[in-house]
């Protein structure tokens, strides 16, 4: 894999810890996680920050329920740090669009169910206000429309948005140049916002 500027140290020493994990060394695990974890929590705050919720409270619970879904994930063939973090960017992004959804369930009277999680955990991770809930069920919608027709820009939009990743990190996850990130990332947004809107 090419080295981008802003790339971690760490990434052959996760990659080779993913890998150990995936084969069943429980040590490998322990060693991981204080490599992956303050990457995680910078995902969860630039998403928090982004949507203007309570940093502190949001983000931590936003990356402890995503560490446990991710650890729970121990079937999945880790290919390398990208692919690690792409995915726990998938996983905030269904965390963050479940509570959204139930708040909006709520609000309409709905009955919905909590999905896999507790009310409590959810009703931590949901944005302060319904209308915030809506525009991240919006959001979900139109992503997924998007990877419909193009997977690519739609991955590019989840990891920056979603997971938090810099352009550079982004980048690393998807095997592509900066620059090629940069462009997906305006398209794609121009075409979601068109979406939305609609």
């Amino acid at each position: 894999m090419r080295a981008y500027p802003g790339m971690s140290d760490d990434s052959s020493q996760i990659t080779l810890l993913l890998k150990a994990w995936r084969r069943g060394d429980a040590r490998a695990l322990d060693r991981l996680t204080p490599l992956v974890y303050d990457h995680l929590r910078r995902m969860a705050a630039g998403y928090v920050v982004k949507e203007r919720i309570d940093r502190q409270l949001n983000a931590t619970a936003l990356v402890h329920e995503a560490y446990l879904k991710l650890v729970d994930a121990g079937s999945v063939d880790w290919q390398d740090r990208g692919h690690f973090f792409a995915i726990a960017a998938r996983t905030m992004r269904r965390i963050l669009v479940d509570a959204a959804r139930v708040r909006t369930a709520g609000k309409r009277g709905g009955g919905a169910m909590p999905i896999a999680q507790s009310s409590s955990t959810l009703d931590r991770l949901a944005a302060p206000t319904t209308d915030r809930a809506a525009d991240i069920c919006a959001l979900d919608d139109a992503l997924t429309a998007l990877a419909a027709l193009d997977p690519r820009r739609a991955e590019v939009i989840e990891l920056r948005f979603f997971g938090g990743l810099s352009v550079e990190e982004t980048a690393e996850a998807l095997a592509v140049s900066p620059q090629t990130v940069m462009r997906h990332w305006k398209v794609a947004r121009a075409w979601l916002a068109r979406e939305i809107r609609r």
